[in-house]
């Protein structure tokens, strides 16, 4: 650090102002792209401003939900690879959002780094907007946090922020009950959780994130960052359709940890693991890691990132609905007395 004839600077203490202002520059067309009913102003004042009448909401109930990317990001840092991870942000919230019966409205972000380095900032973001505008969900505003001292060269953080909104009553879970039928919507990887023991995993295999991934036909570190499906659309379309009782998102704890928190006291489900082929990198995690079949059902989405819970009568149609919105959709088994959640099958990854 130098001191010139006035003194220290910002700049001399490790924070750009200009860079930041660049950023805001370059990151505008992402975030007008994201406009929908209800986005009221563009980025760059002190508060964002929504309108929920605009949005065509008479009595609405809002919904917030806030998440990040977990070690994932470590997989972004170390490959230089950052144009997929602001869609995992973005994923991560969205996917909570319609598990209440939600449709997302607006996001705001939080990045945080030691040194601000436009390009790769810029691409984060506009990847933020990429899941926007899949999940109709307007930017509206966000945090870019330049902090020396406060993280090792080239790292940084992400925080993400979604509010949604819904008509009073139309809330989910609601109605579940024994004989409604679990329809599990196809994941496109790992997604966003659960990256610590994958990383562990390819340490024990020796492999590198530039080494051919095993289980496609990309580098490791390519594969890997394959981002957060979206569910946000083809959810709603099927809650517009009715029959749909509950969603759960499936990340962190699995099937096993996630489906309970839709579940009433006293009611399980019947699952069988037979009933949908996995991803390819499922079995490359449980063979290279020796992973147990219950450890990887409590770590890992196995393949199914999102658990539609329908009436018995209207799965046939709500599976058409899905289908047609995109989705892979399998039949995984049925609500059942009695607590717990109970495996039959044996899985296909």
């Amino acid at each position: 650090m130098t001191m010139t004839n006035n003194g220290l600077t910002y700049a001399d203490a490790g924070v750009d102002i200009d860079a930041g202002n660049a950023l805001v520059d370059r990151i505008k067309p992402a975030a007008k792209a994201t406009e929908r009913p209800g986005t009221m102003a563009g980025l760059g004042g002190f508060g964002a401003l929504f309108d929920l009448k605009g949005a065509g909401y008479s009595d609405p109930i809002l919904v917030a939900a806030t998440d990040g990317v977990g070690t994932k990001l470590r997989l972004a840092i170390d490959t230089g690879r950052m144009d997929t991870v602001g869609i995992d942000l973005v994923a991560m919230c969205v996917n909570d959002l319609v598990c209440q019966g939600a449709e997302p409205l607006f996001f705001l972000d939080y990045f945080a780094t030691g040194k601000l380095v436009t390009e790769d900032a810029a691409q984060i973001v506009e990847g933020i907007a990429a899941g926007c505008v899949a999940s109709r969900c307007a930017l509206i505003g966000g945090e870019t946090a330049e902090m020396p001292g406060m993280y090792h060269a080239g790292d940084f953080d992400l925080a993400g922020f979604a509010v949604g909104a819904m008509e009073r009553g139309s809330d989910l879970p609601a109605g579940v009950a024994a004989g409604d039928v679990l329809l599990g919507l196809r994941s496109d990887g790992v997604h966003s959780n659960g990256f610590s023991l994958v990383r562990r995993v390819a340490e024990h295999a020796g492999l590198t994130w530039n080494d051919p991934a095993p289980f496609a036909d990309a580098t490791l570190g390519a594969a890997l960052l394959t981002p957060t499906r979206l569910y946000v659309l083809p959810a709603l379309a099927a809650i517009r359709a009715g029959g749909v009782h509950a969603l759960a998102h499936i990340t962190g704890g699995g099937l096993t940890e996630n489906l309970p928190r839709i579940l009433p006291d006293g009611l399980g489900a019947d699952i069988d693991l037979s009933s949908w082929e996995a991803p390819g990198v499922f079995g490359w995690l449980a063979q290279a890691g020796g992973i147990a079949r219950y450890e990887m059902l409590k770590t890992f989405n196995c393949g199914i990132g999102m658990v539609v819970v329908v009436s018995a009568d209207r799965a046939d149609a709500l599976a058409e609905v899905l289908t047609g919105q995109g989705e892979t959709v399998a039949c995984l088994g049925t609500v059942t007395d009695g607590a717990g959640i109970r495996y039959t099958g044996d899985p296909r990854w």
